[in-house]
């Protein structure tokens, strides 16, 4: 049995998104986990009657395919439910819709937004983490904004825009350790430099977006410890061959690790698949939704933050100005989308949706992808990519 958790263990950390054995697909084996920690994946007969009858086992179908649960940093609500209106009740609303669109674990991101609104968005997610999280788990919090710069404010209130603030984060940092897990800014404002090498220290994501910085200030940002970038090609100075912009130092720049949003709306297939060339192979590609409010219901009017949108087809734009406001992606179609339109095969889009975020974040030890005792968080689709079940942490979601 040992023997075998080994071999199995051992070929699912090489492959990830896949459960594989040396000699191809597992057609009749079963990933298995008890207690919410993995045990075992490979043939059933390698199963003790223990085991068999204490853990949880997941058949593969031939045409089917297990991924590890989707890991969403960047998503702003979903299911009429927008972060910045967080409560109990908010929060299990969106987590609770987004964890059956296989995210098991995902960033509460914020908008820009008066400081006050923001300590709240703090205090409700740092309560609601000191709870049992029954869906989606939230790992924490992703700031986005409010040091950005007045030129691309994208869906944010301009009004609300900020210089990089140090004691801002230094005091939340001291109320609320380790809740903030990424904070993207302007690397180009007054005082980004010093946020960002604080940052650093503090081992929290430091991202670029809504950004009119030049290459060479990306790459003097890159220097001071930034190391990712948001909704690569949107809210940021784009790629000419004369001045590469802050969208040509994403591409150029191996320190960056990229966000998509994979909806065929905000990026074009092409440009994600020239993306994905340059990042995937150093697992820099990292899959989000953006989703706002209005993600799982129909066209209409909604919110983001406190800026009205008007959702027609199921894209967002505001409804003064016309700007793209989020979106109404969830994580299951943007790993389809991956994979059937921009052509990643299944292990490099499970990497972009899992693997590469839970690096991001420093919990790949525990989640991410298939090894002996890392949580059972776990995507079955069948061969169409759709879901058929989704378990976090061991937990089957409605059941």
């Amino acid at each position: 049995m040992e023997n075998q958790e080994q071999e199995s263990e051992k070929n699912i950390s090489l492959l990830r998104g896949k459960i594989v054995l040396p000699d191809g697909v597992m057609e009749d084996g079963v990933l298995v986990w008890t207690e919410g920690k993995i045990l075992y994946a490979g043939a059933p007969e390698g199963l003790s009657e223990q085991i068999r009858r204490e853990a949880v086992s997941v058949p593969v179908s031939k045409h089917g395919v297990i991924v590890p649960g989707f890991i969403d940093i960047h998503v702003h609500g979903g299911n009429g439910e927008d972060f910045m209106d967080a409560s109990k009740e908010v929060l299990d609303k969106i987590t609770s819709f987004h964890s059956t669109q296989g995210t098991t674990a995902m960033l509460a991101t914020s908008m820009t937004a008066p400081k006050d609104s923001l300590d709240r968005v703090l205090s409700e997610v740092d309560s609601y983490r000191s709870g049992d999280m029954p869906f989606a788990q939230l790992e924490g919090v992703h700031l986005e904004g409010p040091f950005f710069s007045p030129k691309w404010p994208g869906a944010q209130n301009p009004d609300h825009i900020v210089l990089p603030n140090v004691s801002w984060l230094e005091a939340w940092e001291k109320q609320y350790p380790g809740l903030i897990r990424q904070v993207t800014l302007a690397p180009e404002r007054e005082g980004a430099l010093e946020v960002i090498s604080w940052l650093r220290e503090q081992r929290i994501t430091a991202a670029l977006g809504h950004t009119d910085a030049t290459y060479e200030e990306v790459q003097l940002a890159v220097e001071a410890g930034l190391h990712h970038a948001v909704h690569t090609f949107n809210a940021m100075t784009p790629l000419h061959h004369r001045n590469p912009g802050a969208a040509g130092a994403v591409l150029s720049d191996s320190r960056i690790s990229a966000e998509v949003i994979a909806d065929g709306i905000h990026v074009h297939p092409a440009a994600m698949s020239i993306l994905a060339q340059l990042k995937e192979q150093a697992d820099q590609l990292v899959l989000i939704t953006d989703a706002m409010s209005a993600t799982g219901l129909d066209d209409g009017e909604y919110k983001i933050g406190d800026l009205p949108v008007i959702v027609t087809k199921g894209v967002a734009r505001l409804k003064d100005g016309g700007a793209l406001a989020g979106s109404t992606l969830t994580m299951i179609r943007g790993f389809r989308y991956l994979v059937q339109e921009v052509g990643l095969n299944l292990n490099a889009a499970s990497r972009a949706a899992s693997l590469t975020p839970a690096r991001l974040l420093g919990i790949d030890h525990r989640t991410g992808s298939f090894a002996k005792g890392k949580q059972a968080d776990v995507v079955l689709l069948n061969g169409d990519l759709k879901i058929e079940e989704v378990w976090v942490k061991g937990r089957r979601i409605g059941g």
